[in-house]
């Protein structure tokens, strides 16, 4: 892929260059810099030196007409407390002032980023104001302000944690009643505590597991666990219960798995869904607690990092008016959100949309969703026979299990419905092999499913990334062509910093192979041709393997080599 040497400049950047503050080199050089490190303009800005925070600000608000206010006389005990979650506000660079006439104003170094003040707006439901501030003195108050939220859950001590606990007896007795002496209790405070920092702090799991002489607690982040705490072994039985009770699952049960769901209600306008699921172990009952955030199928296909060919093939089929659309991958490689997005995007008054899934992980209105229930004979067959009596256009399937189901999904998508679902499979070529040895027929397979994307996950590098030092030849040997080291880019390596916790990494990138199935190889398939030939003529079409689309993010600068070698080890 060549490199992005047009940029069109817009807002403060845009605005610099009309007045002469940056030629347009100068800005579209800050712009890319900004875009690869995943920081604002004005921070970047401000990081080669040319400007003061203060000039910038002041600049942005004589141009563009907005207040512009000395954080310095802000006090951050007096701002809004939850009314933005950490990750936006880390992300975004924008922190709640005060609400005032219905509005809510919100501090910025960069007044025209109209994307962070829309996703304010979203997660806040509130019409947003924009007020200047100067981009140093924003980064602090923020730290300050997430120090101040932030009583980490080391005060909270053995002691603390052993007053006045509602025991199981009771709290079976009362499943859940809100009242003030239950969610007074220390235990429901550290629960509550534990979830709202794993929230904060863009965690995927929750993990509390109990052992023969400690209990610990870990959270996912960015697909790596790590432990945040290690509570008293005396209050294991009391999280439990009260994790179970909130899901309502059987609190006498700790025998056999069980599964449930429960909901953190974060402001009026967000609450958080936890899909949680207990697992009997020799010392105690593990919990894992799934995090499904409502607005990570919001974002758009724009975020999920596609690129802009990928997004082209997979925007042309989804919005087709039948076939089949398959998406694997491991677990937790982001299939669900991926899905939903494009669930999102076809979401219409006009168009009618069912899913079956194990379980619903994530709510959209207007969408049909349905939970499978094998016990009770609900399964994704049975769910889509069910629909094709109920007048769908689009209808999505969790996952293709067995052969009742792909039969079903693909005469589905054989008569003018569009089929989505998910497969477990190692990349897109290898998608129809499984297919295969399901038991469906070739023709079938050849005449139904239009597109297959693989996709992994890997993390993001941080703003404090570094240069690395690679020889071409470890870059060749990982997979470049030697067209690629054309000197025009450098690899990048993970440091470390406050920001991302020491790991050198901050969120997730996602990887893709976008696969369509084109004539040439529906003839492979119904010649009985096998995985190798398929990726043959992919190769051939110019296809990207999930490696090679992986160092494209490397030589964007988005990830580590060594991060794209790990998640894409084929």
């Amino acid at each position: 892929m060549a490199a992005v040497t047009n940029i069109n400049l817009t807002g403060l950047a845009r605005a610099m260059v009309n007045r002469g503050w940056l030629s347009e080199d100068d800005a579209e050089g800050v712009w890319k810099r900004a875009t690869q490190a995943g920081d604002s303009f004005v921070t970047e800005l401000l990081r080669g030196r040319r400007f003061k925070a203060d000039q910038i600000a002041e600049f942005a608000a004589s141009s563009f007409g907005f207040p512009y206010l000395d954080l310095a006389a802000m006090d951050p005990e007096s701002l809004p407390q939850g009314l933005l979650d950490g990750k936006l506000v880390l992300k975004r660079r924008v922190i709640a002032l005060f609400q005032r006439g219905g509005k809510l104003y919100v501090g910025t170094s960069d007044p025209t980023h109209l994307q962070a003040l829309d996703e304010v707006k979203f997660q806040t439901g509130q019409a947003v104001e924009p007020v200047v501030v100067e981009d140093d003195k924003l980064g602090k108050l923020i730290e300050k302000v997430g120090e101040a939220a932030d009583n980490t859950l080391a005060v909270l001590n053995a002691e603390d944690l052993n007053l006045d606990f509602t025991d199981e007896e009771s709290a079976a007795a009362q499943p859940d009643t809100g009242g003030i002496e239950i969610d007074d209790a220390p235990v429901v405070r550290y629960l509550q505590k534990i979830m709202l920092d794993a929230i904060n702090q863009g965690a995927s799991d929750i993990h509390f597991e109990p052992y023969e002489k400690y209990y610990r607690i870990r959270y996912r982040r960015d697909g790596i666990l790590s432990e945040v705490a290690q509570p008293p072994m005396a209050i294991k039985d009391k999280v439990a219960s009260r994790i179970k009770v909130l899901s309502r699952l059987d609190i006498s049960e700790k025998r056999v798995p069980q599964d449930g769901r429960m909901k953190l209600v974060l402001s009026k306008s967000r609450a958080i869904d936890f899909r949680v699921s207990t697992l009997p172990t020799l010392y105690g009952e593990k919990i894992v607690m799934r995090i499904l955030d409502p607005t990570s199928a919001q974002l758009g296909i724009e975020a999920l990092g596609y690129e802009p060919w990928q997004k082209e093939l997979l925007m042309n089929a989804v919005q087709r008016p039948y076939g089949m659309v398959l998406v694997t991958g491991p677990t937790g490689s982001g299939k669900t959100v991926s899905l939903y997005t494009c669930l999102n995007i076809l979401n219409k008054p006009d168009v009618n949309i069912s899913t079956a899934e194990d379980p619903a992980e994530i709510q959209l209105p207007g969408i049909n969703q349905v939970n499978v229930n094998d016990k009770a004979g609900l399964t994704f067959s049975a769910a889509l026979k069910s629909f094709l009596r109920q007048d769908p256009d689009v209808i999505m399937v969790g996952e293709i299990r067995d052969l009742e189901t792909a039969d079903i999904a693909i005469k589905a998508a054989q008569t003018g419905h569009m089929v989505m679902s998910t497969l477990h499979t190692n990349d897109a070529p290898g998608t129809l092999t499984r297919l295969l040895n399901m038991g469906v027929a070739p023709f079938n397979v050849a005449s139904s499913v239009i597109l297959i994307t693989a996709q992994r996950l890997g993390r993001r590098l941080c703003s404090c990334k570094q240069p690395a030092d690679i020889p071409d030849e470890t870059l060749l040997a990982a997979g470049f062509t030697a067209d690629q080291l054309d000197g025009s880019w450098k690899p990048y390596k993970a440091v470390g910093c406050d920001i991302c916790n020491g790991t050198g990494y901050k969120g997730r990138v996602g990887i893709y192979q976008v696969m369509p199935i084109t004539d040439a190889m529906t003839r492979i398939i119904l010649k009985g041709g096998n995985e190798a030939d398929i990726a043959d003529q992919a190769r051939r079409e110019g296809v990207l393997d999930l490696r090679q689309a992986g160092l494209l993010k490397v030589k964007a600068g988005l990830t580590s080599l060594e991060e794209v070698e790990a998640v894409t080890n084929m």
